[in-house]
């Protein structure tokens, strides 16, 4: 955590909304900057993009070599920028995807997804048992959310 006064302290979320379906942004900015706060960030911003199907699939197909649409997908930057703040990167979330994934709490599933996203743009990962865990029980601190 940076205690100098003269550096910023604060987080920002930058929020693109470039598909159709409603979506809490508010709510999803706050929950992104609680996570983030959570997490001990401080002086840092990152990027959120809600997509349509066919930008998502054409990422997904660009950044993971993997057809159709996925749910949420993360580009780790961390980079300074000239004002001392650490940019983190971008979560880019597909809401109809979400609202597929599960179609009870459409709204849930865009927090989880969120949430997820920002883990992973911080460096956590879930490709064995434990790391998944520990990723998971984040996850479902933050979002309030429990992951089957």
């Amino acid at each position: 955590m940076n205690d100098d006064p003269g550096q910023p302290q604060s987080v920002a979320i930058l929020v693109s909304d470039r598909q159709t379906l409603p979506v809490d942004e508010a709510g999803l900015v706050e929950l992104a900057r609680s996570t983030l706060l959570g997490e001990g960030l401080r002086a840092v911003e990152l990027s959120v993009s809600f997509v349509d199907d066919a930008e998502m699939e054409e990422l997904h197909v660009r950044y993971m070599n993997e057809s159709g649409p996925t749910d949420v997908l993360s580009f780790p930057l961390d980079e300074e920028e000239h004002h001392g703040v650490r940019v983190l990167g971008d979560v880019v979330i597909a809401p109809a995807v979400a609202a597929r994934n599960n179609p009870q709490d459409p709204a849930a599933e865009l927090r989880l997804l969120l949430v997820h996203g920002i883990l992973h743009v911080l460096g956590y990962d879930h490709e064995d048992a434990g790391e998944r865990a520990a990723m998971w029980a984040r996850q479902e601190r933050y979002s309030g959310v429990r992951t089957p």
